[in-house]
């Protein structure tokens, strides 16, 4: 009989993020080996359905940080979940994750958390400058985080950079480095460039500089923009291409501008990336950054900020470049050399391929994820 788990998460579909994103990828593959249940947000839009997975639908709250409206706690629905299941694996530590973690202590369940974020330096990044409380929410979310880690079984991290993290957070939980992957035969190279860019409804012969991913305030889209608005003076056939949503005033400036194109994000993002000619990262804080794994296995030259373990899978003007962040000036230069030279956009690109087919396959995610998982089971 198949064991019974229990995902936990305040973040999931329709509402598209990396979690959403990772959690999309990961369940049709743990659905063979587990009988799972998603505990998550009742975010609004359409939910595609997962066979063979039971959704619980928590409502949300009037509450909204940054870009973010959490779930109400609705503690009795998710210590039942809980109490149900085999397993417990949690993704984040909002209403929901944070719920999911205590019940699972009271009934001694098996505990697993994911860390898609270090979530001190997100929360404190994706809400204005001007708030007052800023620095308070920095400081009690680091306070909920040691408390609610340290009460799992295990944390999977994807680098040892997080893992290193949270040791000096004293965050004393056992912890395995899963590296996340992308899906090498799913995101792949277009056929035709120019075929791709039709499809969605681009003229061919304009240049796509793209980014894909939530639009909140810590990636950093204004600095994006702001090279983006140096090239065009200077080159008379680009497009900027943004797929995601988020803060709203991020948004519709940005929708507002002459040559920029936001798409919110659709189930089939691939069309997009194969669209784009160099993919762009400007973000202020990452962990790994599925969405700059994926561009890569699309065979896309990418420039991103050195953040998280974005620095150990791009390499300097082999498969990627870097700029500093905040800096428009550094990241206009690192573009125009890549839109000078059609031939380099296209050797950056193949390289970026290799190294996540080799390294960075989704494969090898799925495999490391269902080791920690037994792992914790035959332990308890």
């Amino acid at each position: 009989m198949k064991k019974k788990l229990l995902i936990a998460t305040d973040s999931f579909l329709p509402r598209w993020d990396g979690i959403a994103r990772f959690l999309n990828e990961i369940l049709p593959k743990l659905s063979a080996d587990y009988d799972i249940t998603v505990i998550a947000p009742r975010f609004n839009g359409p939910l595609s359905e997962f066979k063979n997975i039971s959704i619980i639908r928590i409502p949300l709250s009037r509450i909204r940080v940054g870009d973010y409206t959490p779930a109400k706690f609705c503690i009795k629905k998710v210590k039942e979940a809980v109490k149900q299941a085999d397993i417990v694996w949690t993704q984040t530590i909002g209403p929901i994750g944070a719920t999911a973690i205590i019940s699972a202590r009271f009934f001694r369940k098996p505990l697993v958390a994911y860390i898609h974020s270090i979530e001190w330096e997100l929360f404190s990044k994706s809400i204005s400058r001007r708030n007052p409380f800023r620095n308070s929410i920095n400081f009690f979310t680091k306070a909920a985080a040691r408390c609610l880690y340290n009460r799992c079984s295990l944390l999977i991290v994807p680098s040892g950079e997080v893992a290193d993290i949270m040791n000096g957070h004293y965050i004393r939980t056992k912890k395995k480095i899963v590296h996340l992957g992308a899906d090498t035969s799913k995101f792949k190279p277009a056929e035709n460039k120019k075929d791709a860019k039709k499809k969605i409804g681009i003229n061919p012969e304009h240049v796509v500089i793209g980014f894909s991913g939530r639009i909140g305030r810590e990636k950093d889209l204004v600095t994006l923009y702001r090279a983006f608005l140096r090239l065009r003076k200077l080159y008379g056939n680009l497009i900027l291409l943004i797929i995601g949503k988020g803060v709203k005033e991020l948004r519709i400036m940005l929708e507002s501008k002459k040559d920029v194109i936001v798409v919110e994000y659709a189930e089939e993002i691939v069309p997009y990336l194969q669209a784009m000619d160099i993919y762009v990262m400007p973000s202020l804080t990452e962990t790994s950054s599925l969405s700059t794994m994926e561009a890569m296995s699309c065979g896309i030259a990418v420039v991103s900020t050195p953040v998280g373990y974005i620095k150990n899978y791009i390499k300097n003007s082999y498969n990627g470049f870097f700029f500093n962040k905040q800096n428009p000036y550094e990241l206009s230069k690192k573009l125009a050399v890549l839109l000078d030279d059609e031939k380099l956009r296209v050797t950056i690109g193949e390289n970026a391929r290799k190294t996540i087919i080799e390294f960075y396959n989704w494969n090898k995610t799925t495999e490391g994820i269902e080791e920690a998982l037994r792992e914790v089971i035959s332990l308890s």
